[in-house]
Order: C-alpha cells, then sequence, then structure tokens
C-alpha cells in the first residue's frame, strides 16, 4: 500500500525546507488536483505558481532562497547567485533587496518574474555550484566574480574576498587571484 499522499509531499519538501513544486509532486504520483484540495483544506500554502510550502513546517532562514530556485519549474531549477549568493555565504555587508539566481542560457521561463526575483542566465559548472542546507547555490569565488561583471563595486567586492579569506571560504590562492583579476584595474582603495 503506497504511503498517503501528504506523507509522499513530506517526503519531497522536507529537504526543501519545507517547499516543493507542483512538478515534483507530479512525479511522485500525486495530481494537481490532489495538490489543489490539499491547499483548501489547509495542508500546504500556495507561494507562488506552481509553488507549495507545507504549511506546518517551521520557517527557516533559507525559505526565500529555496523558494527562489524552485519558482523556474518544469524540471528547471536556479542556483542561488550573485548578490544573493554573497549574502547567503557571509561575504560582505552587501543586503539585496531581491533574490538572484541564475539559470542555464538555454532556459527560458515562458512566465511573468515576481518582482522580488532578480534572473540571470549563465552555464555554470560543476566547480561553480555547490548545495548548502539543501540550497543549490554559486561558490564563493563564482559568486564574486558574477558580482564583479554586475558592477557590485569595488569595496564590497574587496570585503567579498577578504571575508572569504578570513572565513576560509576561499582558498589563499584563489582570494590572491581574485584580487589580481578583479581589483588591479581600478585606483587603489582606502582601507
Amino acid at each position: 500500500m503506497p504511503p498517503p499522499q501528504t506523507d509522499r509531499i513530506f517526503d519531497i519538501a522536507e529537504p526543501q525546507h519545507g517547499y516543493f513544486t507542483s512538478a515534483q509532486a507530479r512525479e511522485a504520483g500525486i495530481s494537481q488536483n490532489a495538490v489543489t484540495l490539499m491547499a483548501r483544506r489547509g495542508a500546504i500554502q500556495r507561494v507562488s505558481r506552481g509553488v507549495y510550502r507545507m504549511a506546518r513546517f517551521p520557517m527557516s532562514p533559507f525559505s526565500q532562497y529555496m523558494e527562489a530556485v524552485l519558482w523556474p519549474q518544469e524540471g528547471i531549477r536556479g542556483v542561488l547567485s550573485h548578490e544573493s549568493a554573497l549574502s547567503f555565504h557571509g561575504l560582505s555587508d552587501v543586503s539585496p533587496s531581491k533574490v538572484h539566481i541564475t539559470l542555464a542560457r538555454a532556459q527560458r521561463v515562458r512566465r511573468h518574474v515576481p518582482g522580488h526575483l532578480v534572473v540571470h542566465h549563465a552555464d555554470l559548472g560543476a566547480l561553480d555550484v555547490q548545495v548548502l542546507d539543501g540550497v543549490p547555490v554559486t561558490t564563493p569565488r563564482r559568486s564574486i566574480m558574477d558580482c564583479h561583471d554586475e558592477h557590485l563595486g569595488r569595496a564590497l567586492i574587496r570585503q567579498a574576498i577578504d571575508d572569504g579569506r578570513a572565513s576560509g571560504k576561499l582558498l589563499t590562492r584563489d582570494a590572491e587571484d581574485l584580487e589580481a583579476r578583479l581589483l588591479s584595474d581600478a585606483a587603489p582603495d582606502a582601507r
């Protein structure tokens, strides 16, 4: 006898901070009608089109990030990136007002991007992404490079490199390489 639908949903949602997508539910053999019925009964909450959250699952500091990386749907999973990744890693004083995710260049989502998200496109390699606390996120090195390319600001880039070095999230050689590549072309800053 298969487990009840709510147990199957919980098995999907638990490692994702209580979140799941309608596509994931479908893959587990749960129809959209059953998902809609669970939402009406209050067992789950619809947080955006195709993204749901277990109603009684405790909120996590990573909830907004999990919701963002699941937003694309249909087998496409975003990767937390840019300023949001720096914040996630605790590198610099950056405080993004929106959640940044990256999708592969070939992946296009044909629906309106919510106002709280910024979607970037890049082909990320295996060495560019790690999964921390269940959230796919660009590595500290890649996050710093992406933020530099988006003109985040020399002081925040410098701080991110320094924080990465001090916390051990960047290897010394990576920190030195980033300084040489990203900071050598601009006038020296006051420390």
